[in-house]
């Protein structure tokens, strides 16, 4: 009896502290909840942008997208918000988190790979990450308009994009996959110096478009004053297709 009775009040005052901290959440800056568990253990509670504070600074949105990947990689994935209510709340404004770029693979779904929902992403995805004027154009309307404060530029582990790239290098490319190709094509000249071979060259090329393409989106006039104001940060990262691991590469 005594052991059941001490459940229940430990229950009532997790109940208790959640309350709280949702009352208090538009002074706190915090991400997380802890709170005790009737069996002892603690239950770690994400708290999304919108039920705390909007996120307006890179370091925060970075935060809850290295926590997410956590969470994907662990098989312990946060219910995220699907609700007709939500989209609702979204049919008037969206204010995202972070600009992904990254591959039109199938393997690669940012929202799941991070742990989001409706809204907390703007996402775009090439074959290849490769970055244009109609990709640069996209980054730019979030940046500007949506004033979203981080970019991540994400290639992947085993990019059949840059495969072909390797494969087909130096040799005239016929159709419009050719158009991908030869924005790869400085990533496999930069790297082919170094002598590597099969998956090895792969991979580094898959490491040096990344880089690229950042360096692409840097050159924008858009993103050069966003930068230098210090509104926005701008971060490479790789994903591991078997682990589900995303490595961030400056980070």
């Amino acid at each position: 009896m005594g052991g059941d009775i001490v459940k229940k009040i430990l229950s009532y005052i997790s109940v208790i502290i959640f309350i709280v901290a949702l009352s208090l959440g538009n002074s706190l800056n915090i991400s997380s909840i802890v709170m005790a568990a009737p069996n002892g253990k603690t239950i770690t509670q994400e708290i999304k942008t919108s039920d705390f504070i909007e996120m307006k600074t890179p370091e925060a949105a970075l935060k809850l997208l290295k926590a997410g990947n956590e969470r994907f990689q662990k098989n312990e994935l946060m219910q995220v918000n699907l609700s007709s209510a939500k989209r609702e709340q979204l049919l008037n404004a969206q204010h995202p988190i972070a600009v992904i770029i990254t591959c039109s693979d199938s393997r690669v779904p940012p929202e799941f790979i991070f742990n989001q929902g409706l809204g907390d992403l703007f996402v775009v995805r090439v074959a290849g990450n490769v970055i244009d004027k109609i990709e640069l154009g996209s980054v730019e309307y979030a940046v500007k308009h949506l004033k979203t404060p981080l970019i991540v530029v994400m290639g992947h582990q085993h990019c059949g994009a840059i495969e072909a790239a390797v494969e087909e290098s130096g040799k005239v490319q016929q159709g419009n996959i050719g158009a991908i190709l030869e924005k790869i094509e400085p990533s496999v000249k930069k790297v082919k110096w170094k002598s590597l071979k099969g998956e090895n060259l792969v991979e580094e090329v898959t490491n040096e478009n990344i880089y690229n393409s950042s360096r692409e989106i840097k050159q924008s006039k858009v993103i050069k004053q966003q930068l230098e104001k210090g509104n926005i940060k701008i971060v490479e990262a790789k994903y591991i297709l078997k682990s589900g691991v995303v490595q961030w590469l400056n980070n």
